[in-house]
């Protein structure tokens, strides 16, 4: 007999415990040969023990003060090696697995590379839990989104008339990939450029991190965007800053479209 060929699956369980996780999701976890798992905490990974006893954790590959370039690579290499031995397998990663993981798409990338069945499956992220629990329409006033760090580290061109979104908020300016926490003089950093950008000191701002268990609630903690280098953040924080000026009209696009529209009828 020819030995089966492997494939992989990425699958998210959502953000809240139980609640987000899709029946095409929770299929691909009950019948892959070999289980993987990245969730948000330890109550998330027991439940999902329940599920798969077999399942192999993915947390022990991080470390401070090792690089998580490492780790990730690590991790895809142990994946990898399950699917390259003919097993089907699934990796299982907290919110959506394509939302801020790179594991999921390096381990899917080279997988296909190798010509093994690969693919990924949407779950509920970060991003949609803050929509919902902020009470926020992007199709509003816009939304930008953005990695905190690399909002230091590259030139990037704000409107301060849209929504700004910071992931990450918590280690912002960490250029060692390695550590799970960065201090007030990164933040003054980003304060400066937000400053030049059009962001004022006393600006109300949101930190929010989504919740993952259903007896807990998501944080929203509003504070003037100055009081962001003392505040208490960590690895999930999310910055929401408001629009701080409103969207000023383009009369000269709006009079050709009316030129266009008077020609139309």
């Amino acid at each position: 007999m020819q030995p089966t060929k492997g494939s992989y699956a990425a699958v998210g369980l959502g953000m809240m415990l139980g609640a987000h996780v899709s029946p095409r999701s929770r299929s691909e976890i009950e019948h892959a040969d070999v289980v993987f798992g990245l969730v948000s905490d330890a109550i998330v990974e027991l439940w999902l023990q329940e599920m798969r006893p077999d399942m192999r954790s993915l947390q022990p590959y991080y470390a401070e003060g090792k690089r998580r370039t490492r780790s990730y690579r690590e991790m895809i290499d142990a994946m990898l090696a399950e699917v390259r031995a003919g097993h089907r397998v699934c990796g299982v990663f907290y919110g959506h697995p394509g939302v801020f993981a790179q594991v999921p798409h390096h381990t899917i990338a080279q997988a296909r590379a190798e010509g093994f069945s690969a693919e990924m499956h949407a779950g509920i992220s970060a991003e949609d839990c803050l929509y919902a629990d902020l009470g926020i329409d992007p199709g509003t006033y816009g939304c930008q989104h953005y990695e905190a760090s690399q909002l230091l580290f590259y030139q990037r061109r704000l409107d301060p008339s849209a929504y700004l979104v910071l992931w990450q908020i918590g280690v912002v300016g960490d250029r060692s990939v390695s550590r799970f926490g960065t201090g007030a003089a990164y933040r003054q950093l980003l304060l400066e450029l937000l400053a030049e950008e059009g962001y004022p000191p006393g600006h109300e701002v949101v930190v929010y991190e989504a919740a993952t268990l259903p007896i807990s609630a998501p944080r929203m903690e509003r504070l003037p965007l100055s009081a962001l280098v003392d505040a208490t953040l960590s690895p999930q924080s999310t910055l929401v800053v408001p629009p701080a000026r409103p969207m000023a009209r383009n009369e000269a696009m709006l009079a050709r479209i009316a030129e266009i529209d008077a020609a139309s009828y």
